[in-house]
């Protein structure tokens, strides 16, 4: 018999406290949002409710399945289809992240030595970018320019350019809307027939200048901040801004890059991390070191999970210069994108990456989901079942027809308009410069 803990085992969405929380308290989330959060956090966007109802729906069998059979014994299960959402499906998104990691070391990244960056901006520039996530692009293109210009400052070579692929992240540590970047560069610039020249070593707070300067121009551009602000940004002794530069990942350090491509777009929060409590409709969160904890309204909860959700077709990775898909597009077409080598050379198409369920089930769970758990023989799919009559009848055969009903929404505290302020004061002015050159919060992202 195979061993108990390598036996893969579908997942039932249903027995997460998260899942239970959002089954509570949506109908009445959506009902009072107006009243109650709209301020805070800008309108109620339709989008998110065809989100959560997939969310809702993800993992249920009574929604379609896939039959899995093995070759030797016979024995089947059913997997029930995922929704396939972003950062709200916990499930989903981390397919996501495994998939995007192999498919940026195998596809995108060359054998050059690259660099982790963060670039953050100040609290009370954050809402502009919650109330108008288009900004989040044009931040995204501001550390881009930002990058660009200090490496080619750097390097001598008229035709030189650097490559990289930018995440834009929106959350911080207890679900707050925190936009900054996370950014994976080349430490250095390509030029000319596939030469690349490395950068010489430089301090983080001379590209944090390059950076601030890009952020004002485009804001005073939009129309969203005023010559004043600026101002009164430029004339304290910290801004708000920041750029954190890691350490050079060399050549090769596969291991490493590919964890640091999974990081930089990892979900919004921790399933493990959370706690709902029903009888009192609150959310207990603790922090990533477990030293501390929140407590949330499960309503105020649901409000800050929702900021944190794309738009449709939004893209919350892009990827520039030498690694755009313009540039590697004509390498292709003149057959020079192999003069730098990849780290990892490609086993298949990205579409292949998204289709191969089982691999990316292996890696997530250390465990292969093709395994039979009576004889450890092969099993594969030889099935989707999505007509509703034929569900109904293998689930009734099975004894697995349960169909559950949505639960009454739970009372909760009459709305209320919460007090909203800006914060001028509690983190601009930080006592130590140490924390210009450090990322305490995730040393583990450079671990191999």
């Amino acid at each position: 018999m195979p061993n108990i803990s390598s036996i893969y085992r579908p997942r039932n969405p249903r027995d997460s406290g998260y899942y239970r929380c959002v089954e509570d308290h949506f109908e009445t989330f959506e009902q009072v949002y107006e009243e109650r959060f709209e301020r805070q956090y800008g309108y109620f966007r339709p989008y998110v409710r065809k989100v959560i109802y997939r969310y809702l729906d993800c993992g249920i069998l009574h929604n379609g399945f896939a039959r899995v059979r093995c070759e030797d014994c016979g024995h089947e299960y059913l997997l029930a289809f995922s929704c396939k959402r972003r950062h709200f499906c916990p499930s989903g998104h981390q397919k996501r992240v495994i998939e995007f990691g192999e498919c940026l070391c195998q596809e995108v990244i060359k054998a050059v030595p690259h660099r982790h960056f963060i670039f953050s901006i100040p609290k009370m520039l954050r809402r502009y970018f919650l109330f108008d996530r288009k900004l989040l692009s044009e931040l995204s293109r501001c550390g881009w320019e930002s990058l660009k210009e200090f490496f080619q400052e750097a390097v001598p070579e008229e035709d030189a350019v650097p490559g990289a692929a930018i995440a834009i992240q929106s959350f911080g540590d207890f679900l707050g809307f925190n936009s900054h970047l996370h950014v994976l560069a080349s430490d250095g610039c390509f030029y000319g027939n596939g030469m690349f020249r490395v950068a010489p070593r430089f301090e983080a707070k001379q590209l944090e200048e390059i950076f601030r300067h890009n952020v004002f121009k485009m804001l005073l551009s939009k129309g969203k901040i005023i010559k004043e602000l600026v101002d009164m940004l430029m004339s304290w002794h910290h801004s708000g801004f920041n750029v954190f530069c890691g350490p050079r990942i060399q050549p090769g350090d596969q291991q490493a890059m590919e964890n640091l491509a999974r990081y930089i777009i990892r979900a919004s929060f921790s399933q493990e991390r959370m706690t709902y409590i029903p009888e009192d409709s609150k959310v207990i969160y603790q922090s990533k070191d477990r030293k501390h904890e929140k407590v949330f309204d499960a309503l105020e909860w649901l409000a800050a999970m929702c900021s944190h959700v794309p738009d449709k077709g939004e893209q919350m990775v892009r990827y520039y210069g030498y690694y755009s898909n313009v540039s590697r597009g004509k390498r292709i077409k003149r057959e020079q994108d192999d003069l730098i080598p990849h780290i990892l050379e490609p086993e298949g198409s990205p579409k292949e990456y998204r289709r191969n369920w089982a691999r990316l089930i292996q890696k997530i769970y250390e465990v292969d989901p093709l395994t039979c758990p009576k004889c450890e023989g092969q099993m594969r799919i030889i099935s989707f079942i999505e007509d509703e009559e034929v569900i109904k009848k293998i689930l009734k055969h099975l004894g697995l027809w349960d169909v559950k009903a949505r639960p009454t929404p739970r009372a909760n505290a009459p709305p209320k308009a919460p007090e909203y302020y800006i914060d001028y004061t509690d983190s601009q002015l930080l006592v130590s410069d140490k924390w210009l050159y450090g990322d305490p919060e995730y040393p583990e992202a450079y671990s191999a």
